[in-house]
């Protein structure tokens, strides 16, 4: 592996991390489920092997964003199965004090926390990457109709899970009527 040796290309990669760091931080926080610790290893893990390979990067965001994904695929892959505390009780809302958005992010996270590690890669990557399928499937290594097909049932689960999101609220920044 090549590693940053020239001056400029360090700068570059220095820049880099420092303009995008924080929307890498909150792809890395979605696609572990909202765990701080995992997001920051995979950004830190991501970033490292880049680093690596800086030279012959032509897109730089494009290249940290698809070894973050397949960085986590390779992690689910070793675990299968996440286990995740149990996050307390959600508070009674009394009437609209201007907190509705933020509790409707924080049954989003929970309940995105509940799925699997591959329902919430499918849904982070359609919907907040907004990503076709096609390009889904390439990342994760499946067909198509397997990424409709977890779609379906991934959404199907957040709403069991969160009846909150069934109302004409947003998901991933969507407005639903």
């Amino acid at each position: 592996m090549e590693v940053i040796v020239d001056a400029a290309d360090e700068q570059r990669f220095r820049d880099f991390v420092s303009a995008r760091s924080p929307a890498l931080m909150r792809l890395a926080y979605l696609l572990t489920g909202g765990d701080q610790h995992a997001a920051e290893d995979l950004l830190q893990s991501a970033l490292a092997r880049s680093a690596a390979r800086w030279r012959t990067v032509e897109e730089p965001e494009a290249y940290v964003r698809q070894v973050m994904y397949r960085q986590q695929v390779s992690w689910w892959r070793r675990r299968r199965e996440t286990t995740f505390a149990e996050p307390p009780d959600r508070a009674e809302a009394g009437g609209d004090d201007g907190t509705a958005g933020v509790e409707l992010r924080i049954v989003m996270r929970r309940a995105l926390a509940r799925l699997t590690s591959r329902q919430r890669a499918v849904l982070v990557l359609r919907y907040y990457e907004d990503l076709p399928e096609a390009e889904v499937a390439g990342i994760l290594g499946c067909s198509v109709g397997t990424v409709r097909s977890t779609t379906h049932r991934s959404l199907a689960k957040l709403r069991a899970l969160a009846p909150e999101l069934r109302e004409p609220y947003t998901i991933f920044g969507e407005a639903k009527a």
